[in-house]
């Protein structure tokens, strides 16, 4: 080495995967309900949400309740809902920076990819899995298509994103709020309880209570910090 050229002890940037849900996650909202307040179903969907999010019903068993309430619905529906949904404070910034860090950011929803898709565009965010709604000449049936994206479905999801980084599962990162989620935060190398429910929050290690993803990053960077001590 030439002695005249300075020495970076700083460690080199380590790949990861970051797995994140969707709704009440990425975004403030709940996706199915701002599609149900279009279909005058909105109080009925956001009772069966709250049950399904805090362990109290089955994912998939509620997931088709819900959707069979959007029976009739128009496509145009899913432009309506990009306008009503709002990212979480600081997301943006914080899939820029995990992304700078040379981590690959991914989605997997329990919601729709009619939405998620071009809600991940933006944030150059390519590795996504969700349901996808059944459509019938421009018209919703009120019933899903494909495997059900639930708890298990969301675990398995990180595995293959992970087996196709050629990356161990401790070298994960989980994000999500719901009962469905807690299959992948349980399986990651860290899981995060985002703005979780309490039955969520009562089964998992890290949480961040305020919503706002700024606090996502030191944490981690803590929890790395803890496990290198």
């Amino acid at each position: 080495m030439n002695p005249s050229m300075p020495v970076n002890d700083a460690p080199l940037p380590t790949t990861r995967l970051v797995v994140m849900d969707v709704d009440s996650t990425l975004i403030d909202q709940e996706v199915i309900e701002v599609l149900a307040g279009e279909a005058g179903t909105a109080a009925k969907v956001a009772e069966i949400t709250e049950r399904a999010m805090n362990g109290e019903i089955d994912f998939t068993e509620s997931l088709r309740e819900r959707v069979a309430t959007l029976a009739g619905l128009k496509t145009d529906i899913f432009d309506t809902a990009m306008r009503s949904v709002t990212l979480t404070r600081g997301v943006a910034q914080f899939v820029s920076d995990s992304q700078a860090r040379g981590w690959h950011v991914t989605l997997v929803s329990g919601g729709f990819a009619e939405v998620v898709v071009p809600l991940a565009q933006p944030l150059g965010i390519t590795r996504i899995r969700a349901n996808r709604l059944e459509i019938v000449d421009g018209v919703l049936t009120g019933r899903t298509t494909g495997p059900v994206i639930d708890a298990a479905a969301k675990a398995a999801a990180l595995r293959d994103f992970a087996a196709e980084l050629d990356l161990e599962l401790s070298d994960t990162i989980a994000i999500g709020d719901g009962a469905n989620d807690l299959e992948m935060l349980g399986l990651a190398g860290i899981g995060i309880a985002f703005c979780a429910k309490p039955f969520v929050q009562a089964r998992t290690t890290h949480h961040v209570t305020e919503r706002d993803f700024a606090a996502v990053l030191p944490l981690i960077d803590s929890i790395d910090n803890a496990q290198s001590a």
